[in-house]
Formats: C-alpha cells, structure tokens, sequence
C-alpha cells in the first residue's frame, strides 16, 4: 500500500509541476515529508538527512565556478569565434553548429545557455544556406545536450552523483558512455539528414558572419582556468584506469573531487576579480538544485519503503530481457515529454538500475545510456524545455511550420533513433 502511495505521490508531483509551473521539487518534498513521517513512522530529522547534500554540493560549486565565463562574455564569444572558422563550409553546417554548441555547453555554460545563445542563430544560418530548420533545431538542441552531458558539465555532474547514489562507485565510466552516446547519434541523425538535404543547400560559397572581437585580458585568464580545471578533473581518473597499478596515481585519484576542486577555482576566480560576486551566485541554477533535490528526497522515501526493490524485480522477472532496454528508454521519452530529464527522470529511474542489472544480468551502463538517450530525445519536442526555446527563436511566420516538424518529425526521428541505439548497445555490451 506505501509502495503504491509513493508511485501515486511521484506521479502527482510530476503532474502539479507540469500543471502548476510550481518546481516539481516542492511537491516531491511536501510527500517525502508525509509518507516518511506519517507513513513509514520515521523521523522528521531522518526524513530532512533524505536531503542530498553531495549531489546538491557538487551542482552549486561547479555552476558557481562556471558563472564567472557566462557572466564575463567568454563563452559567448568563444561560440562566435568557433562559428566565423566555418563559414567556409556551409553545406556541412549541421556538423558545425553541434560540435561548436557541444563545446561551449562542454566547457560549463549548460544546456538553456547554449540553446538560448544558438537557437536563434541557427535559424539565421538556416535561411541563408537553405538547410532545413528542422535539421538545424536539431543540430543545436542535440550539441548543447551532449556538451551539457561532459563528465565535467552540467548534466555530466548530475548524472556522476546520481549514479554513485544508486551504488556504483565507478561513475566516470558510466558518466562517460552516456557522454559518448549523446555525440554518436546525433552523427548518424545529422549525417542521413544532410544526405537528405544537400541538393538544397549552398555550395562552395562562404557564409556572411562578422568577425568577432578579440578576446580581451579577463576572458583570456577565465579560459585558461577553465581549461585548468578540466585538466585536473580528467587526466586522474584516466591515469588511473590506463595504470590501476601505480599507487600515487590512485591516492591522489582517491582524494579528488569536482565539487571541493571547482571551489579552489572559484576562489581563485574570486581573487582575480573575473566576475562580481553578487552576479556570479545569483546565477546559480537554484531552481534546478530544488527540482533535483526535492525529487531526490521522496525518492529516498521509496528506497526506504522498498518501492524501488518491488518496482525493479518486478520488471527484471517479468519483462522480457531484450525489451528492457527498449521499455527504459522509451519510458524515459515520455517522462521527458512533461519534466526535467535531470530533475525528475534521471532521479527517479537511475535507482532501480542496480536491480534490474542483477536481476537481468544486463550491463547496467546500457541501462543507464537507455534511460538518458531516451529521456534527452523529446526534449526537441515543442512541448519540452529544448523545443519551445526553438520555437520561441522562430519568427512569426516560421512557426506554426516548425512546430509540426518539431512535435512530429524531430520528436520521432530522435525517439526512435535513440530505441535502436540503445537495442544495438544491449546486444553488443
């Protein structure tokens, strides 16, 4: 009967946040509170420790860090410099706009920044060159998921926590094929969709795009310090895995931890005077952390009823084990059509991955890309936060045509293209 209520109550937060445009993560608290207490007798003090504060620490330090490039112009013009290198190559755009959009949201300006920045500009691009609007949405939408998706990124952060939550210490590794995955599918949608388009667009001729101003001393230092940080983030891990062996590697490996590091470059940033202190921390993505933590807590609930264990053997012994990737994935798309992957599906499926792995014996990586692939493919839904941003870059008469490719076209390709995906990935891993 609590496991029941618990499902009921995710739903209904789910539903009050879509409905409401309240954060999701104050309803999911609200039933933390009154299934815990009320239902599982436990402590309210119990029930506040549910809070995740490692997952919740990591988010604002590395946002706080990353604040300093947004807020100081580097990323933007970083993203203007990268564009004006291929104008000579306009009829490969699509491949220009992802990997510039994944680089930009890779060094921390997140997916909404990148997508805000390069929506409208990729339907500028898109009418000089003749390249489908559709095709340019999704290029951008895929570049700044992907690029959000970096183990040192936004998402990537999000996803290392959650995995290490569910009980698996070796979260880069897991973190680090979702990555992977998010730049391999877009290369194939992108490729068949350029072969498609190609007798329509401009060829041997160079795009009209402003040179872009020089970097001035501040940028200069803040992309220095980004790149600093990226270094130390992933040369240890990497060390460690090439020579598991070699105990200074896995000492300092052992002692290194994103959110602590990002701290000493904000600091750092701090000290250099690269951004104003009041702006750099009112950026940080306080309603994401809500959402995040919020659902976080009432899922904890879950794990404490047994809700999770019942859902995840139930699906392990019942559903067959070809299909589970295919039903992870395809689930995660139609969470993702009315909530946030990081906020909501990601919280809430991540879970019973350990289960249904050992239950299946299914490699719980596939598992894990199967419900990321699947959940980031609708968000260019016009419904979804990537699809309206799209939308609302269109002009007036642009619109109502984008908005049937984006709900039926683009949703469907990405959809589908991410069930296959994850079908070849559970047969080859």
């Amino acid at each position: 009967m609590i496991s029941f209520l618990i499902v009921l109550a995710i739903v209904i937060s789910i539903f009050l946040g879509y409905k409401t445009k309240i954060n999701t993560g104050f309803f999911a608290i609200g039933f933390a509170y009154l299934i815990g207490c009320f239902g599982l007798n436990l402590g309210a003090s119990k029930v506040i420790a549910m809070w995740p504060i490692k997952i919740f620490f990591v988010i604002f330090s590395v946002s706080l860090f990353y604040n300093f490039p947004m807020t100081n112009g580097t990323l933007e013009k970083l993203s203007q410099h990268m564009l004006y290198k291929t104008r000579k190559i306009p009829h490969l755009l699509p491949f220009a706009i992802f990997f510039c959009a994944t680089f930009i949201a890779g060094l921390g300006a997140g997916y909404f920044t990148v997508l805000a920045f390069f929506g409208p500009l990729t339907l500028i691009l898109c009418e000089k060159t003749g390249l489908s609007k559709l095709t340019g949405a999704l290029a951008v939408n895929y570049g700044s998921l992907a690029g959000a998706n970096f183990m040192t990124s936004a998402s990537g952060i999000i996803f290392r926590g959650l995995i290490e939550n569910a009980g698996y210490q070796n979260s880069f590794s897991h973190a680090t094929a979702i990555f992977v995955s998010t730049i391999i599918i877009p290369i194939v949608v992108l490729s068949l969709l350029i072969l498609k388009d190609k007798n329509k667009m401009l060829k041997n001729k160079s795009l009209e795009i402003d040179v872009p101003e020089e970097f001035n001393e501040t940028q200069k230092t803040t992309l220095k310090l980004i790149c600093a940080m990226v270094f130390i983030v992933l040369i240890f891990p990497i060390l460690n895995t090439v020579f598991p062996g070699n105990p200074i590697i896995k000492f300092i490996n052992s002692k290194l931890d994103i959110g602590l590091i990002a701290i000493l470059f904000t600091i750092v940033a701090f000290l250099m005077k690269l951004g104003k202190e009041k702006e750099i921390i009112a950026k940080v993505p306080w309603n994401t952390l809500i959402m995040i933590c919020g659902v976080g807590m009432l899922i904890s609930v879950a794990i404490k009823a047994g809700t999770i264990e019942i859902l995840s053997s139930w699906i392990g012994t019942n559903i067959p084990r070809f299909l589970i990737p295919i039903i992870l994935c395809s689930v995660g798309g139609i969470m993702s059509s009315f909530s946030s992957t990081l906020g909501v599906v990601a919280p809430a499926l991540f879970p019973i991955i350990p289960v249904i792995s050992e239950t299946t014996g299914l490699n719980p990586t596939v598992l894990f890309v199967a419900v990321i692939v699947g959940a980031q493919a609708t968000s260019i839904s016009p419904f979804s936060s990537g699809g309206s941003l799209i939308l609302g870059s269109a002009t007036e008469e642009e619109r109502n045509g984008l908005f049937g490719e984006l709900l039926f076209k683009g949703t469907s390709l990405a959809l589908i293209s991410s069930i296959i995906f994850s079908t070849i990935l559970s047969i080859v891993m």
